[in-house]
Parts: structure tokens; C-alpha cells; sequence
């Protein structure tokens, strides 16, 4: 079975990226593990509901194709943790009006003080980004395995079928990313929502260490 996008990418990002984000964010390697492990689902996630709307997978599959496509992900690193990488701007698109209950579930999630959360939100966006641009556009056999066989070319909707099964299994799994996902994105968007659960379920995922 194939890794999930999630899973595929915490495994690039492990060593050197992953040290390079906790001393840009000053957290020690195992809280920046945590960290990248509790955002990543949200940030696929929120991706994969955004591509079940109207438009939504076109839209995302120009912004790649335009903006992202050919992008080494070591580099996107080094352009975001120099202040570059248009990672608020691309929250904005993610996650729209819900941009800051993502960042304050991230960390009741994870115990993240202050801007932390916020901050690693916009170092991993673009480097999402690129991932699946890269995943996309740099080999059709390993980037879109359900596909049609006989298609040389991938598709906005090869995008969304990809990100919306992602979306499916992060909100099955449930633990911790699933939690976050359905707090910040799944309510009914009066803006009332509360991230004590998060917490709890924090606690147990990590230990209690807060």
C-alpha cells in the first residue's frame, strides 16, 4: 500500500529539514516532529476539502502548475526560513476566514506558545505546495496511481481525487490530526469553536509533555 501524501512528506522533511525548522522556531527535535506531525494533516487536509468545492481543484491546479512546478523542496525550505515563500498569503487561500482558528488549534494541539504555530503554518505551506506540485507534475506513474492507464497528461481532477482521498483517511484515522482537521475546518462556521478537546487529546498523543 502507498504511503499517504502526509506520511510520504514527513519522511522528506526528517533530519536536517526538520532540525532547520525547530531552530528557526526554537523547539527542541522531538517538539518539532510533533508539530510538523499535527500539521500536516490539517494543512492536506484542508487542501483536500478545498478541492471538493466548485473550482477548487482547478484553482489549486493552476496556482501549481504556475507558481510551484520544478521547485526543490530543500530549497523552498531555505527561501521560507529566509522570510521568503508567501506562506501567509497561501494560508489565506487554504484556509481563508478560518486562517487564525487553525493556527490557535494547532496549538492547543501541540502546546505551541505564542506565534509558533502561526509561524510553522507558514514555513510548511509553501513547502506543501511544492511537494505536491513535485508529486504531480515530475512522474504521472508514482504521482497519480489512480489515473487512467492510457493517459499521458494529469488532470485537475487527478488532484482532487488524490488530495479528497487524503482528506478521507486523515478524518478516518481520527487521532490527532483528524481532531484538529474536523475542529478547525468541519463545524458549522459560526465561529465559536472549542479546541478543549485538542488538548486532551494532545496529552495522550504526546505523553502529557506539554
Amino acid at each position: 500500500m502507498n504511503a499517504s501524501l502526509t506520511d510520504d512528506l514527513i519522511h522528506q522533511l526528517q533530519g536536517a529539514p526538520m532540525a532547520q525548522m525547530g531552530q528557526q522556531l526554537g523547539l527542541s527535535e522531538s517538539q518539532t516532529g510533533a508539530a510538523v506531525q499535527a500539521a500536516l494533516p490539517l494543512l492536506l487536509g484542508a487542501l483536500g476539502r478545498n478541492s471538493g468545492q466548485p473550482e477548487g481543484a482547478q484553482a489549486l491546479f493552476g496556482a501549481l502548475q504556475r507558481d510551484h512546478d520544478g521547485l526543490d523542496l530543500g530549497n523552498v525550505l531555505g527561501n521560507v526560513l529566509g522570510g521568503g515563500g508567501q506562506g501567509a498569503q497561501i494560508l489565506g487561500h487554504i484556509f481563508g476566514t478560518r486562517q487564525q482558528s487553525a493556527a490557535q488549534g494547532l496549538g492547543a494541539a501541540t502546546g505551541l506558545k505564542g506565534d509558533s504555530a502561526s509561524s510553522l503554518l507558514k514555513i510548511l505551506a509553501p513547502i506543501v505546495l511544492a511537494y505536491l506540485a513535485k508529486r504531480m507534475f515530475s512522474g504521472r506513474a508514482s504521482a497519480t496511481p489512480t489515473a487512467d492507464p492510457g493517459s499521458t497528461s494529469v488532470t485537475p481532477e487527478d488532484l482532487g481525487r488524490i488530495l479528497g482521498q487524503e482528506h478521507s483517511q486523515i478524518r478516518s484515522q481520527g487521532g490527532l490530526g483528524g481532531g484538529l482537521l474536523g475542529a478547525v475546518l468541519d463545524r458549522d462556521g459560526d465561529g465559536d469553536t472549542d479546541f478543549s478537546d485538542l488538548a486532551g487529546l494532545a496529552g495522550s498523543v504526546f505523553g502529557g509533555r506539554r
